[in-house]
Parts: structure tokens; C-alpha cells; sequence
């Protein structure tokens, strides 16, 4: 029942057609986001792997983005786009909170968009079709498993009624912290080459520094940090991950990518 609650939630498939999921269920769903990466991150691959056939790899990937712009309907390009609305003009945390919930987007959040699609697209553009994919499917699980700890570390800074969703997480059980593990890193077990393992720090660090400022500016989380904090950690696996293979190919096998895809 969670499982479903987490699909319901984090996508606009029409999951909630199969089961009425009582509300009980949402407060524990997040450690069901990796899980749910598995589908999101699957679409992205097939519609990047399909549309590679007959288009450039570039035109592929814009699709691949947009497909999961659908499936999810923006949630976390929402919630992102009010993280840096509220933190770049907030100064206080009541005002912070409050630009966060107002639904009109603000220069901070339309340029920090902008940002984030353009170093989205260009990171991965010019790279092999075979790694891009495998770069998604890990990229998208193992970031929503480092983004799924802020339940963890912080409280929520409003009131449950105050909620968009109208809904309060619960932390999670060692159970539940394991479960999410496991969905995160088995798609790096499976697919990613083991020089391209140190990338998973790169989320690591990006959720600490924003840890940091939740807790400096805010003394919790909202739902709009918690997307926030999803792309923010897959953008930098994505940058590490490109930094990685750069560096191995200027400074020790030229030939790297081409053995491995080989």
C-alpha cells in the first residue's frame, strides 16, 4: 500500500485507478522515492533509447527530459523553482516560507530554472547513448535516495495544516532507511562502471551543504526542498560523473569510455 502511495504521489500516472490508498499511507512514502526512480528513470532511458534511433542523440535527450516532465507532472521543478525564489528573496523564515508557498513564480526561481535546464541538457548531451542511460537510471535513484534523508535530519518548518500536500512525513524506520538503500545504489551495482562510483559522493555533498542552509535559514524542511534537493544532488552526480570521465580520458586511458562501452 505504500509502494502505491509513493507512485501516486511522486507521478501522474494513474495509479490511484487500482486502489483508494488511505491518507495514513502518504506520511510514509518517502523512503519509496528511489523506488519510484526506477520507473521515472526507466521511462527516460526508453524514451532516450527509442528517439536516439532516428534523431540525434541531443533531440533525444531533450525528450527524455520532457518525458519525465510529464510522468511527473514538474513536481520537483516546482518545488525548485520555489526553493530559489524563497531563499534568494527571503531574509527572514517567515518570509522565506511565504515566497516559497505563493504560487506566482519570481525572477530567482525563473532564472535558477533556466540555469538548472541548461547545465541539465549540456552535461550529458555529447556523450554516448549507452552512458547517458545508465548515468539516468542511477542519477535519478541514487539522488532521490540522498534527497529522501532530509526527513531524516531535519523537522518540517510548518504546521501540517500549512502543508500544500496537507501532509507531514514520518521519519523512517532502520527498515525503511535500508529498503531506500537498496533502491538507490542497486542500479549502480548493475550498470555503472566502478570508476564512476566516486560520482555518488558528489550527491552526498550537495545534500550536506543543503542540510546546512534548511537548517541555517529555515530550522527544517518543506516539500519544495525536498524536490529541490532531488535535482540539485542528480545534477551534481551528473557534473561528477562528467568530471570523472574527462579526467580519465586526458589523464590516463584515452581510450576509457570507448573500452568500457566496447
Amino acid at each position: 500500500m505504500k509502494v502505491l502511495a509513493a507512485f501516486i504521489f511522486f507521478t501522474r500516472l494513474p495509479f490511484w485507478r487500482i486502489k483508494e490508498v488511505p491518507a495514513k499511507y502518504f506520511k510514509r512514502i518517502v523512503p519509496y522515492w528511489p523506488l519510484t526512480g526506477w520507473l521515472t528513470g526507466g521511462i527516460m532511458v526508453g524514451v532516450l533509447w527509442m528517439a536516439a534511433q532516428i534523431l540525434p542523440i541531443s533531440i533525444a535527450w531533450v525528450l527524455a527530459i520532457l518525458s519525465r516532465l510529464l510522468i511527473t507532472g514538474c513536481l520537483h521543478e516546482d518545488g525548485l523553482a520555489d526553493f530559489f525564489d524563497g531563499f534568494g528573496g527571503g531574509t527572514t523564515k517567515e518570509r522565506t516560507l511565504a515566497i516559497m508557498k505563493d504560487s506566482q513564480i519570481g525572477s530567482y526561481g525563473v532564472i535558477g530554472l533556466i540555469v538548472y535546464f541548461l547545465l541539465l541538457f549540456s552535461l550529458l548531451e555529447n556523450l554516448p547513448l549507452k552512458l547517458i542511460c545508465i548515468l539516468v537510471i542511477c542519477g535519478d535513484c541514487w539522488s532521490k535516495f540522498c534527497a529522501s534523508q532530509i526527513i531524516n535530519y531535519l523537522p518540517y518548518a510548518r504546521k501540517e495544516e500549512e502543508s500544500k500536500a496537507k501532509n507531514v512525513y514520518d521519519r523512517m524506520t532502520w527498515q525503511e532507511l535500508l529498503m531506500g538503500f537498496i533502491c538507490g545504489f542497486l542500479p549502480i551495482i548493475l550498470f555503472l562502471p566502478i570508476d564512476f562510483w566516486p560520482a555518488m559522493i558528489c550527491p552526498i555533498l550537495t545534500f550536506s551543504l543543503l542540510y546546512r542552509l534548511m537548517k541555517r535559514h529555515l530550522q527544517g524542511y518543506t516539500g519544495d526542498c525536498c524536490g529541490a534537493t532531488f535535482l540539485l544532488c542528480e545534477l551534481s552526480f551528473y557534473l561528477g560523473t562528467v568530471i570523472l570521465l574527462y579526467a580519465h580520458i586526458k589523464y590516463g586511458n584515452p581510450d576509457f569510455i570507448n573500452t568500457y562501452l566496447k
